[in-house]
C-alpha cells in the first residue's frame, strides 16, 4: 500500500533524503535562503517536484541534486540515495595532519604565551 506522492514541501524533502540531520535545520536553511529550486530562492514550503534541480549550501559545501521521486516519510540512507541525482562538486580535501603542539617533558606549566600561540597554532583567534 504505498501512495505516489506527486509534490512534498522542500524542508520534509530535504530531511527525507538526508541532506539535513532535521526537519527544522532544512527549515532554517530555507529561510536563510541557502536553497533554491529550480534557480529561484526557496521557502521550506516550496513545492518539490520530480525533476527539480535543488541547490543547498549546507554545511559549508554546495549540494546540487536532481529530484528523481518524492519521498515524504524519511528513510535509510541506501534508500534515499535512489530519490535524487548528486551533480554536487566533489567535498573539498581535508588536512588529515592536525597541527602538533608539543612541550618539554618536565617544562612544567604552560604559561600566557604558550597558550596563546597554542590558540594561534589551533586556528582560534587571539581575544584581544
Amino acid at each position: 500500500m504505498t501512495s505516489e506522492l506527486s509534490t512534498v514541501r522542500a524542508d520534509q524533502w530535504l530531511w527525507s533524503v538526508r541532506l539535513t540531520k532535521t526537519r527544522s535545520a532544512a527549515a532554517s536553511a530555507c529561510r536563510s535562503g541557502h536553497v533554491k529550486i529550480n534557480g529561484k530562492t526557496a521557502k521550506p514550503s516550496s513545492a518539490v517536484h520530480v525533476g527539480d534541480r535543488i541547490e543547498a549550501r549546507l554545511h559549508q559545501r554546495e549540494r546540487i541534486v536532481e529530484v528523481v521521486k518524492i519521498i515524504g516519510k524519511r528513510v535509510g540512507a541506501a534508500l534515499a540515495a535512489e530519490h535524487f541525482v548528486d551533480h554536487s562538486p566533489p567535498p573539498p580535501e581535508r588536512d588529515v595532519v592536525a597541527p602538533v603542539f608539543e612541550r618539554d617533558r618536565g617544562a612544567g606549566r604552560p604559561t600566557k604565551r604558550d597558550r596563546r600561540q597554542l590558540d594561534r597554532l589551533r586556528g582560534r583567534t587571539d581575544r584581544r
